[in-house]
Protein backbone atom coordinates (compact mmCIF):
# COMPACT_ATOMS: atom_id res chain seq x y z
CA UNK A 1 0.00 0.00 0.00
CA UNK A 2 1.60 3.50 -1.05
CA UNK A 3 1.38 6.30 1.02
CA UNK A 4 -0.79 8.45 0.28
CA UNK A 5 1.63 11.39 1.01
CA UNK A 6 4.09 10.50 -1.23
CA UNK A 7 3.98 11.65 -4.66
CA UNK A 8 3.17 8.60 -7.26
CA UNK A 9 6.20 8.11 -9.29
CA UNK A 10 6.65 9.72 -12.76
CA UNK A 11 6.06 6.79 -14.91
CA UNK A 12 8.23 8.64 -17.54
CA UNK A 13 11.15 8.74 -15.33
CA UNK A 14 14.04 6.21 -15.31
CA UNK A 15 14.26 3.51 -12.73
CA UNK A 16 16.12 4.14 -9.93
CA UNK A 17 19.57 1.80 -9.44
CA UNK A 18 19.27 -1.23 -8.04
CA UNK A 19 21.54 -1.13 -4.73
CA UNK A 20 23.75 -4.51 -3.76
CA UNK A 21 23.27 -7.21 -1.43
CA UNK A 22 25.79 -6.41 1.06
CA UNK A 23 25.38 -10.57 1.94
CA UNK A 24 26.67 -11.81 -1.32
CA UNK A 25 30.46 -11.90 -3.11
CA UNK A 26 29.89 -11.57 -6.71
CA UNK A 27 32.91 -12.43 -8.41
CA UNK A 28 34.24 -10.03 -10.70
CA UNK A 29 32.65 -10.09 -14.70
CA UNK A 30 32.92 -8.18 -17.94
CA UNK A 31 30.09 -6.11 -18.10
CA UNK A 32 30.08 -4.36 -21.41
CA UNK A 33 29.68 -0.42 -21.74
CA UNK A 34 26.05 0.11 -22.17
CA UNK A 35 24.78 2.62 -24.54
CA UNK A 36 22.68 5.68 -23.09
CA UNK A 37 19.15 5.56 -23.24
CA UNK A 38 17.78 8.00 -26.19
CA UNK A 39 16.74 11.26 -24.82
CA UNK A 40 13.84 12.92 -26.38
CA UNK A 41 14.74 16.31 -26.24
CA UNK A 42 11.43 18.96 -26.29
CA UNK A 43 11.91 21.12 -29.72
CA UNK A 44 13.67 24.24 -29.36
CA UNK A 45 11.23 27.05 -29.96
CA UNK A 46 12.78 30.35 -30.46
CA UNK A 47 11.03 33.49 -28.53
CA UNK A 48 8.78 35.52 -30.73
CA UNK A 49 10.91 38.41 -32.17
CA UNK A 50 9.29 41.62 -33.87
CA UNK A 51 10.69 42.26 -37.63
CA UNK A 52 9.89 45.90 -38.73
CA UNK A 53 8.61 45.84 -42.18
CA UNK A 54 10.52 46.57 -45.52
CA UNK A 55 10.64 49.81 -46.10
CA UNK A 56 9.02 50.83 -49.20
CA UNK A 57 10.79 52.04 -52.09
CA UNK A 58 10.67 56.08 -52.51
CA UNK A 59 8.10 57.12 -55.04
CA UNK A 60 8.40 58.91 -57.64
CA UNK A 61 6.20 62.11 -57.37
CA UNK A 62 3.33 61.78 -59.85
CA UNK A 63 4.14 65.18 -61.88
CA UNK A 64 7.43 63.58 -62.37
CA UNK A 65 6.22 60.32 -63.82
CA UNK A 66 3.48 62.11 -66.24
CA UNK A 67 6.20 63.93 -67.75
CA UNK A 68 8.35 61.58 -68.27
CA UNK A 69 5.84 59.94 -70.24
CA UNK A 70 4.42 62.69 -71.17
CA UNK A 71 8.20 63.14 -72.73
CA UNK A 72 8.71 60.21 -74.35
CA UNK A 73 5.50 60.19 -76.07
CA UNK A 74 6.41 63.54 -77.08
CA UNK A 75 9.79 62.28 -78.49
CA UNK A 76 8.19 59.15 -79.72
CA UNK A 77 5.78 61.72 -81.67
CA UNK A 78 8.64 63.73 -82.60
CA UNK A 79 9.93 60.91 -84.47
CA UNK A 80 7.15 59.73 -85.80
CA UNK A 81 6.72 63.23 -87.23
CA UNK A 82 10.21 63.38 -88.25
CA UNK A 83 10.16 60.09 -90.00
CA UNK A 84 6.68 60.75 -92.10
CA UNK A 85 8.33 64.57 -93.10
CA UNK A 86 11.18 62.52 -94.43
CA UNK A 87 8.69 60.00 -96.38
CA UNK A 88 6.90 63.19 -97.19
CA UNK A 89 9.93 64.63 -98.45
CA UNK A 90 11.01 61.50 -100.31
CA UNK A 91 7.80 61.05 -101.84
CA UNK A 92 7.37 64.49 -103.11
CA UNK A 93 10.82 64.30 -104.35
CA UNK A 94 10.03 61.52 -106.38
CA UNK A 95 6.61 63.45 -107.73
CA UNK A 96 8.87 66.24 -108.40
CA UNK A 97 11.04 64.04 -110.70
CA UNK A 98 8.66 62.13 -112.25
CA UNK A 99 6.67 65.56 -113.07
CA UNK A 100 9.60 67.05 -114.37
CA UNK A 101 10.00 63.64 -116.25
CA UNK A 102 6.75 64.69 -117.41
CA UNK A 103 7.17 67.71 -118.04
CA UNK A 104 10.48 67.11 -120.88
CA UNK A 105 8.01 64.59 -122.16
CA UNK A 106 5.49 66.66 -122.98
CA UNK A 107 7.72 69.57 -124.00
CA UNK A 108 9.53 66.93 -126.38
CA UNK A 109 6.06 66.02 -127.95
CA UNK A 110 5.38 70.07 -128.13
CA UNK A 111 8.87 70.11 -129.84
CA UNK A 112 8.37 67.33 -131.89
CA UNK A 113 4.66 68.28 -133.08
CA UNK A 114 6.00 72.01 -133.60
CA UNK A 115 8.95 70.35 -135.91
CA UNK A 116 6.26 68.75 -137.48
CA UNK A 117 4.10 71.55 -138.00
CA UNK A 118 7.40 73.72 -139.93
CA UNK A 119 8.02 70.41 -141.87
CA UNK A 120 4.39 70.70 -143.47
CA UNK A 121 4.50 73.85 -144.13
CA UNK A 122 7.60 73.94 -145.75
CA UNK A 123 6.62 71.27 -147.98
CA UNK A 124 3.36 72.74 -149.09
CA UNK A 125 5.02 76.08 -149.84
CA UNK A 126 7.36 74.02 -151.85
CA UNK A 127 4.15 72.79 -153.59
CA UNK A 128 3.29 76.26 -154.24
CA UNK A 129 5.73 76.57 -156.35
CA UNK A 130 4.64 74.46 -158.54
CA UNK A 131 0.89 75.53 -158.90
CA UNK A 132 -0.32 76.42 -162.49
CA UNK A 133 2.23 73.76 -163.95
CA UNK A 134 0.13 71.68 -166.42
CA UNK A 135 2.09 68.42 -164.69
CA UNK A 136 -0.82 67.19 -161.80
CA UNK A 137 1.50 64.02 -161.60
CA UNK A 138 4.20 65.74 -160.00
CA UNK A 139 2.29 66.67 -157.31
CA UNK A 140 1.18 63.79 -155.36
CA UNK A 141 -1.79 65.29 -153.06
CA UNK A 142 -2.82 61.21 -151.44
CA UNK A 143 0.91 61.27 -150.37
CA UNK A 144 0.71 64.69 -148.92
CA UNK A 145 -2.72 64.02 -147.30
CA UNK A 146 -0.99 60.34 -145.67
CA UNK A 147 1.93 62.32 -144.36
CA UNK A 148 -0.54 64.69 -142.35
CA UNK A 149 -2.98 62.14 -141.38
CA UNK A 150 0.45 60.26 -139.97
CA UNK A 151 1.62 63.43 -138.32
CA UNK A 152 -1.72 63.45 -136.46
CA UNK A 153 -2.17 60.12 -135.57
CA UNK A 154 1.37 59.81 -134.13
CA UNK A 155 1.37 63.20 -132.36
CA UNK A 156 1.69 61.35 -128.65
CA UNK A 157 4.67 58.64 -130.02
CA UNK A 158 7.71 60.63 -130.89
CA UNK A 159 9.58 58.52 -132.26
CA UNK A 160 6.78 57.86 -134.77
CA UNK A 161 6.30 61.27 -135.32
CA UNK A 162 10.36 61.56 -136.24
CA UNK A 163 9.90 59.08 -139.11
CA UNK A 164 7.57 61.16 -140.39
CA UNK A 165 8.68 64.50 -139.95
CA UNK A 166 11.75 62.54 -142.27
CA UNK A 167 9.41 61.42 -144.96
CA UNK A 168 8.13 65.17 -145.34
CA UNK A 169 11.59 66.46 -145.30
CA UNK A 170 12.36 63.92 -148.60
CA UNK A 171 9.42 64.59 -150.01
CA UNK A 172 10.12 68.56 -149.70
CA UNK A 173 13.85 67.84 -151.10
CA UNK A 174 12.67 65.99 -153.94
CA UNK A 175 10.16 68.79 -154.99
CA UNK A 176 12.74 71.33 -154.46
CA UNK A 177 15.31 69.79 -156.41
CA UNK A 178 13.07 68.48 -159.52
CA UNK A 179 12.25 72.60 -159.46
CA UNK A 180 16.02 73.63 -159.38
CA UNK A 181 16.93 71.28 -162.48
CA UNK A 182 13.76 72.69 -164.12
CA UNK A 183 14.79 76.12 -163.94
CA UNK A 184 18.51 75.43 -164.75
CA UNK A 185 17.16 73.43 -167.83
CA UNK A 186 15.02 76.02 -168.90
CA UNK A 187 17.46 78.80 -168.36
CA UNK A 188 19.94 77.90 -170.96
CA UNK A 189 19.65 76.03 -174.16
CA UNK A 190 23.00 74.26 -174.36
CA UNK A 191 21.84 72.13 -177.72
CA UNK A 192 20.25 74.77 -179.39
CA UNK A 193 18.27 71.82 -181.00
CA UNK A 194 14.54 72.04 -181.66
CA UNK A 195 13.68 69.43 -179.59
CA UNK A 196 15.18 71.10 -176.86
CA UNK A 197 14.38 74.70 -177.22
CA UNK A 198 10.57 74.14 -177.71
CA UNK A 199 10.41 71.77 -175.03
CA UNK A 200 12.14 74.08 -171.99
CA UNK A 201 9.40 76.67 -173.90
CA UNK A 202 6.38 74.16 -173.62
CA UNK A 203 7.50 72.51 -170.42
CA UNK A 204 9.50 75.13 -168.65
CA UNK A 205 12.35 72.84 -168.18
CA UNK A 206 10.13 70.12 -166.55
CA UNK A 207 9.69 67.93 -170.34
CA UNK A 208 13.44 67.01 -171.30
CA UNK A 209 14.46 65.32 -174.68
CA UNK A 210 17.18 62.37 -175.01
CA UNK A 211 18.49 60.95 -178.03
CA UNK A 212 18.51 56.96 -178.01
CA UNK A 213 16.76 54.21 -179.90
CA UNK A 214 13.28 55.24 -179.29
CA UNK A 215 12.28 52.29 -182.05
CA UNK A 216 13.46 49.85 -179.24
CA UNK A 217 12.36 51.43 -175.97
CA UNK A 218 8.74 52.02 -177.48
CA UNK A 219 9.07 48.96 -179.25
CA UNK A 220 7.86 50.33 -182.52
CA UNK A 221 9.19 52.10 -185.67
CA UNK A 222 9.02 55.54 -184.51
CA UNK A 223 10.72 59.14 -184.75
CA UNK A 224 10.07 60.20 -180.77
CA UNK A 225 8.12 58.72 -178.26
CA UNK A 226 7.23 59.61 -174.56
CA UNK A 227 6.62 56.09 -171.93
CA UNK A 228 4.35 56.23 -169.27
CA UNK A 229 6.33 55.21 -166.72
CA UNK A 230 9.26 58.36 -166.99
CA UNK A 231 6.66 60.56 -168.52
CA UNK A 232 8.42 64.11 -168.71
CA UNK A 233 10.86 62.49 -171.28
CA UNK A 234 11.00 62.25 -174.59
CA UNK A 235 12.97 59.80 -176.40
CA UNK A 236 14.12 61.29 -179.73
CA UNK A 237 15.62 58.12 -182.42
CA UNK A 238 18.79 58.55 -183.24
CA UNK A 239 18.68 57.04 -186.70
CA UNK A 240 15.36 59.03 -187.55
CA UNK A 241 16.87 62.28 -186.73
CA UNK A 242 20.73 61.92 -188.50
CA UNK A 243 18.33 61.05 -191.51
CA UNK A 244 18.74 63.36 -194.57
CA UNK A 245 15.19 63.87 -194.50
CA UNK A 246 14.87 65.38 -191.29
CA UNK A 247 14.77 69.32 -190.72
CA UNK A 248 14.37 71.66 -187.50
CA UNK A 249 11.28 72.03 -189.13
CA UNK A 250 10.09 68.74 -188.61
CA UNK A 251 11.78 68.37 -184.78
CA UNK A 252 9.75 71.33 -183.84
CA UNK A 253 6.48 69.77 -184.66
CA UNK A 254 7.39 66.53 -183.25
CA UNK A 255 8.35 68.61 -180.30
CA UNK A 256 4.90 69.86 -179.91
CA UNK A 257 3.37 66.15 -180.53
CA UNK A 258 5.69 64.81 -178.34
CA UNK A 259 4.49 67.54 -175.55
CA UNK A 260 1.30 66.34 -176.01
CA UNK A 261 1.81 62.70 -174.90
CA UNK A 262 3.70 63.87 -172.02
CA UNK A 263 0.76 66.14 -170.79
CA UNK A 264 -1.38 62.94 -171.71
CA UNK A 265 0.16 60.74 -168.84
CA UNK A 266 0.85 63.46 -166.46
CA UNK A 267 -3.18 64.87 -166.42
CA UNK A 268 -4.61 61.03 -166.92
CA UNK A 269 -7.95 62.06 -165.51
CA UNK A 270 -8.58 65.19 -167.69
CA UNK A 271 -7.29 63.26 -170.56
CA UNK A 272 -9.82 60.56 -170.30
CA UNK A 273 -12.64 62.73 -170.70
CA UNK A 274 -10.96 64.10 -173.37
CA UNK A 275 -9.88 61.37 -175.25
CA UNK A 276 -13.44 60.77 -176.00
CA UNK A 277 -13.72 63.54 -178.84
CA UNK A 278 -10.69 61.11 -180.54
CA UNK A 279 -12.41 57.93 -180.33
CA UNK A 280 -10.07 57.26 -177.38
CA UNK A 281 -6.84 57.36 -179.84
CA UNK A 282 -3.92 59.49 -178.32
CA UNK A 283 -2.09 59.84 -181.59
CA UNK A 284 -4.75 61.63 -183.26
CA UNK A 285 -5.22 63.49 -180.13
CA UNK A 286 -1.24 64.25 -180.07
CA UNK A 287 -1.54 65.48 -183.68
CA UNK A 288 -3.99 67.61 -183.05
CA UNK A 289 -2.37 69.47 -180.07
CA UNK A 290 0.49 69.75 -182.62
CA UNK A 291 -1.65 70.75 -185.61
CA UNK A 292 -4.19 73.37 -183.25
CA UNK A 293 -0.70 74.97 -181.23
CA UNK A 294 1.78 75.35 -183.53
CA UNK A 295 1.10 77.72 -186.88
CA UNK A 296 1.56 76.61 -189.95
CA UNK A 297 2.11 72.95 -188.83
CA UNK A 298 1.09 70.12 -191.49
CA UNK A 299 1.46 66.28 -191.61
CA UNK A 300 2.92 66.18 -195.27
CA UNK A 301 6.42 67.31 -195.91
CA UNK A 302 8.39 68.02 -198.63
CA UNK A 303 11.51 67.85 -198.11
CA UNK A 304 14.72 69.20 -200.70
CA UNK A 305 17.91 67.71 -200.49
CA UNK A 306 19.29 69.12 -203.50
CA UNK A 307 18.17 71.31 -206.38
CA UNK A 308 16.30 68.29 -207.93
CA UNK A 309 16.17 65.71 -205.41
CA UNK A 310 13.15 65.79 -202.43
CA UNK A 311 11.98 63.74 -199.99
CA UNK A 312 8.19 63.38 -199.16
CA UNK A 313 7.55 62.88 -195.44
CA UNK A 314 4.31 61.86 -193.87
CA UNK A 315 4.64 62.79 -190.12
CA UNK A 316 2.22 61.69 -188.05
CA UNK A 317 -1.04 59.49 -188.32
CA UNK A 318 -2.54 61.22 -190.98
CA UNK A 319 -5.47 62.26 -189.27
CA UNK A 320 -6.34 65.83 -189.35
CA UNK A 321 -8.77 66.86 -186.94
CA UNK A 322 -11.87 69.37 -187.37
CA UNK A 323 -12.49 72.39 -185.66
CA UNK A 324 -15.22 70.54 -182.79
CA UNK A 325 -11.68 68.57 -181.77
CA UNK A 326 -9.54 71.61 -181.78
CA UNK A 327 -12.05 73.14 -179.51
CA UNK A 328 -12.11 69.71 -177.19
CA UNK A 329 -8.04 70.27 -177.21
CA UNK A 330 -7.70 74.16 -176.44
CA UNK A 331 -10.04 73.24 -173.73
CA UNK A 332 -8.09 69.97 -172.05
CA UNK A 333 -5.14 71.93 -172.39
CA UNK A 334 -6.13 75.35 -170.97
CA UNK A 335 -8.02 73.30 -168.02
CA UNK A 336 -4.50 71.60 -166.68
CA UNK A 337 -2.54 73.12 -163.92
CA UNK A 338 -1.76 72.10 -160.54
CA UNK A 339 -3.65 74.01 -157.73
CA UNK A 340 -3.51 73.99 -154.38
CA UNK A 341 -5.14 71.99 -152.12
CA UNK A 342 -6.22 71.89 -148.47
CA UNK A 343 -4.05 69.26 -146.44
CA UNK A 344 -5.03 68.34 -143.12
CA UNK A 345 -5.98 65.47 -140.32
CA UNK A 346 -9.10 66.01 -141.24
CA UNK A 347 -9.75 66.21 -144.65
CA UNK A 348 -11.08 63.64 -146.74
CA UNK A 349 -8.66 62.52 -149.66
Amino acid sequence: MTDPLQPAPDPSAPPPPASPTPAQDVPPQYVPPQAPPPQYLAPQVAPLQYVPPAPEPPRRPLGLIVAVVLLSLGLAGAAGALVWYVLQLEEAKATIVENERRIEEQQEYVDRKDTFSASMQGLLEEVKTYEGLPFATLVSWDHLQTLAAQGWARRWDADALETTIASVEDARAELAERRAAAEAEASVDATGNPYETHLDALGAGYATWVRDDADALCASDVLACVMSDDPLLVHVDAADDAAPWMTDWIRTGLAYHEFAHVLQFTNPVETESALLAFAGDHERMADCFALTYLDGWTLDHRVWVSSFEYWDVEVGYGYVCDDRQRTTVRAWRDGLGITMRPIGAGVSG
